[in-house]
Parts: C-alpha cells; structure tokens; sequence
C-alpha cells in the first residue's frame, strides 16, 4: 500500500509557478516540466491539476487578471469624492500598475494570447469588466469606460517610455476625461 502525501497547496504553488516562469521565460518558454521543477512537484502533478497547459494557463492568467483587478478595486474603494477618485487613479496608474517588471511581461503576455484566442479574450474582457464596474461606483458609464481605457494606455507607456510621464500629466488627462 503506498502512502499518498498530502499536499494540499500544490495546485496554488503550481499557479504560482507558471506565473513566474510566464514572467521569466514568456507563455513561448513555459512548459509542464519548468513548471513542475519550479513548483518542486512530481511532473505527474501538472496533468493530476490541469488537463493540459491551456488549462494552466488560463488558471495563471485568471489568478493574475484578478489580482490586479482587486489592486484596482481596492484603490478606489476608499474615494469618497471626484478628487480622491483621481488621485486614486494617478496612484493606480503610477503605483498599483507600476509594481514589478513581472507583471509588466505577464499582462502583455496575456495580451498576446487574448489577440490571437478567444478564451483568452474572455479573460481580458472579464479583467476590464472589473475594472470599469471599480470605475462606475463613482463615474458615469461612458466616462468609466474612457477612463479605464486612459488608464491602461497610461500604464503601458510609462513602463516602456525612458521618460515616462509624471503624475501631474496623468492628473490633467485623467481632469480632462473625467470632466467630459
């Protein structure tokens, strides 16, 4: 009789492993193996947890989507007027988007896939829906919309920008956007 060891943790090491290899090495470079030797689980793990790497990807990507998507949430919960509205927002665009090179390469990655496959789309269509729904509790719709549309774009070019705009800039387009 062999002894099964318990490991309840080893799905969510496993996510978090394949995140930080999508981070390192791109979706292209990820593979069960890698994954399994960064996660240190027996590679039999990876097909016990997920029936094949889409599923581990999607798994990855929506644990990423929605940590973000709750940094978002979080940010702007405690607004309680159009002014801490927008200085949430510079803050999220400066700060909560700005966190580590890591995230930078997996949201782009997710990007990438979500360009080319439908349930991936899904994915980023569900992280934008979060976004704006943060976004309507205190701002119109259409304007929610706008915004949250600046507010990626904003984040994107100061990652890559060498001279990334500063907070003030973003202050004034988000005034202007949000005035409109």
């Amino acid at each position: 009789m062999s002894t099964r060891r318990l490991d309840p943790q080893r799905r969510d090491r496993i996510i978090d492993a394949a995140l930080e290899c999508i981070a390192t090495d791109g979706v292209a470079g990820t593979s069960h193996r890698r994954v399994a030797a960064r996660a240190d689980v027996p590679l039999g793990s990876m097909t016990y947890h997920f029936e094949g790497m889409d599923d581990l990807l999607v798994a990855a990507f929506t644990r990423f989507a929605e940590t973000i998507a709750a940094a978002f949430k979080d940010r702007l919960a405690g607004a309680a007027d159009a002014e801490a509205v927008l200085e949430a927002l510079v803050a999220l665009v400066h700060e909560d988007l700005q966190r580590s090179a890591a995230e930078h390469v997996l949201t782009y990655e997710l990007y990438t896939l979500a360009a080319r496959r439908p349930q991936f789309r899904e994915l980023t269509q569900a992280w934008m829906q979060a976004s704006r729904r943060a976004l309507e509790r205190h701002l119109p719709a259409e304007v929610a919309r706008r915004v949250d549309a600046y507010v990626e774009g904003a984040a994107l070019h100061i990652a890559l920008s060498p001279d990334p705009q500063a907070p003030a800039e973003t202050r004034g387009a988000l005034q202007r956007l949000m005035a409109t």
